[in-house]
């Protein structure tokens, strides 16, 4: 998300970045640039507007003019501005109530609600240590209650079983008094969709938020739409008392203007956008952190999270105790770091929340196509245990048998061994205790020789 809008921003500010002084005229000109670049991006006019002329009145002032390095407090404004209009900070879900609390999701047919229900299943019980339960009120598509009761089962959460010839209302009240007895914290109500908003639509919703009075009616929305997300959301929030919108697709999104028009558009906050189909794509809306990532300041942060969470301790552990004890790191080791590395998104994802990315040219960036790590994994699963535990084995001869096995070339059997060779100097490094030597190793894994693996 974002990298089109990231890309002419950078540029701008990069510009404005060291310079000595700013003139009004300097501040005029690298505005309507960035009027220009949120426009590109699908941003909503009245968002524009309001942001732009916020900027201004910041930007020709005290703050900006008399500071003494004015092309860095112009930056900082542009941030400030930008996270206020997503919302200041991140939104939590109200939970604090007698359980069960409900969640009522609303939204388009296609905008992923069944999807979203269980992601948010997933992020209740494991980030929140709720005990969660969902249902389907969704008695028109054809196997809207089934994929939901595939998606409980994968997740793992209870699933409170509905039938397509029940009223929504009579299945919303069951579900509730089923999760009042099995202790339930959290009850999640998946709803029919349609594809366009409609008087028949609205009055079921009406009716059924009527009956359940949810702590949290969560409107769903396709970032894809751009600023249809935030028209749709408008007309939903005139008839529906939403407490917050959902963002999904948003690997899809290059231009992110839903992100940055939802919250002004219908003032209510963003609280969780949605990444790919697996149930682990949901996070948590900061829009201190997005706004950062616009700016090409990276989000060091999220990254930091998303190990915290993704990372197997018991092996990263395991791999410490090994390097500490002085043993080679091996192929195994190497595939368990890909394997990780894969969870969290591969290189890609990982890319996206580094500082300075909108500076790297595109015929760089798009080396990273995320098969880079598949690939590598490849290769090794094409070895024997025997090679894996010792790669001095590789001669000439296994190293093409491997290429053949993976689908893959010897060159690209090479390049993984060549990476392999880097990581083990590093870790024999961390062994011996030498930061320094470590850093260097570091620098040389990362640097230009050799280049991406795997274009």
């Amino acid at each position: 998300m974002f990298e089109s809008l990231t890309q002419r921003l950078s540029g701008t500010i990069e510009r404005l970045r060291g310079r000595g002084r700013l003139t009004e005229e300097n501040i005029r000109e690298s505005l309507r640039e960035v009027r220009i670049a949120l426009l590109e991006a699908d941003v909503a006019l009245p968002v524009v507007q309001a942001l732009i002329e916020r900027i201004k009145v910041r930007a020709v002032g005290q703050e900006v003019l008399k500071s003494l390095t004015p092309g860095q407090a112009l930056i900082k404004v542009v941030r400030d501005e930008l996270t206020t209009v997503m919302g200041s900070q991140a939104s939590d879900l109200n939970l604090n109530v007698p359980a069960p609390a409900v969640i009522l999701m609303a939204g388009l047919q296609g905008a992923g609600k069944t999807t979203t229900v269980g992601k948010l299943a997933k992020h209740l019980k494991e980030r929140r240590k709720k005990k969660v339960m969902v249902v389907s009120a969704d008695v028109y598509r054809p196997a809207a209650i089934e994929q939901l009761k595939q998606l409980a089962e994968q997740v793992d959460v209870l699933f409170f079983a509905s039938d397509a010839s029940q009223k929504p209302v009579d299945i919303a009240r069951a579900a509730i008094a089923d999760a009042r007895k099995s202790y339930v914290d959290v009850l999640l109500i998946d709803t029919a969709g349609r594809l366009a908003i409609d008087e028949a639509m609205m009055s079921e919703i009406k009716a059924l938020h009527a009956a359940v009075s949810p702590v949290e009616t969560l409107f769903v929305v396709d970032s894809m739409t751009g600023q249809d997300a935030a028209t749709t959301a408008k007309a939903f929030s005139e008839a529906l008392p939403l407490t917050g919108v959902v963002l999904t697709k948003t690997d899809g999104d290059a231009r992110g203007g839903a992100a940055l028009s939802v919250r002004y558009v219908t003032g209510r906050p963003i609280k969780f956008i949605g990444v790919g189909e697996k149930p682990d794509g949901l996070d948590v809306f900061h829009p201190d952190r997005v706004a950062s990532r616009i700016l090409d300041m990276g989000d060091v942060l999220s990254l930091v999270e998303q190990v915290e969470q993704q990372v197997d301790k018991d092996k990263a552990q395991k791999l410490a105790e090994k390097v500490a004890k002085g043993k080679k790191f091996d192929l195994n080791d190497m595939k368990d770091q890909l394997e990780q590395m894969q969870n969290m998104g591969g290189l890609h994802g990982l890319m996206d929340k580094l500082p300075g990315m909108g500076q790297i040219p595109d015929a760089v960036k798009n080396q990273v196509t995320g098969k880079e790590v598949p690939r590598m994994v490849a290769i090794i699963n094409s070895m024997t245990k025997k090679e894996r535990r010792n790669p001095a084995l590789l001669n000439g001869s296994r190293r093409a048998r491997i290429a053949k096995g993976s689908g893959l070339t010897p060159a690209d059997v090479n390049k993984l061994m060549k990476q392999y060779q880097q990581m083990e100097k590093m870790m024999s490094k961390l062994s011996g205790g030498g930061m320094k030597g470590l850093m260097r190793g570091m620098k040389g894994m990362m640097g230009g020789r050799g280049g991406m693996p795997f274009r």
